[in-house]
């Protein structure tokens, strides 16, 4: 199956905390980061989710949001560092490729917050993306 998700990033699963409706899901991605997802238990159990279970964890490029350092005080769970490396303007939107340990991530952002983030290639970022944005697929 080909999917339009940008950010497909592959790990393991660590941990799976289940509630009464969702449930979080820990995984370890290859470049060493710890990401969680806040998934359905259906979908756990549909997916056979258990510690040692290989995934992908999927986000949407919109749901990445960039931040130019470290953040605290913030309900999101996940904070990846990395450098950007590529950044294409158009209109009110662009593009914003980061290197990430492991990987690539892509963030479409306002053009507007491109600029008054100061973002060029080599900038040290942050991507941040709530647990509830992040998609699994197993492998």
């Amino acid at each position: 199956m080909s999917l339009s998700i940008r950010n497909q990033i592959p790990g393991t699963v660590t941990a799976v905390s289940p509630g009464e409706v969702m449930a979080t899901v820990k995984v370890r991605l290859d470049g060493g980061q710890e990401i969680t997802a806040a998934i359905t238990r259906e979908a756990v159990a549909e997916l056979g989710l258990t510690a040692g279970t290989p995934v992908r964890a999927l986000a949407k490029s919109t749901e990445v949001a960039l931040a130019t350092g470290p953040v605290e005080g913030l309900s999101i769970r996940n904070h990846i560092p990395g450098t950007v490396t590529e950044v294409t303007s158009g209109g009110a939107m662009s593009g914003v490729k980061i290197a990430v340990e492991g990987g690539i991530l892509t963030s479409s952002i306002t053009t507007d917050a491109v600029t008054d983030l100061g973002l060029v290639v080599g900038s040290y970022v942050v991507a941040l993306i709530k647990s509830t944005e992040v998609s699994l697929a197993t492998v």
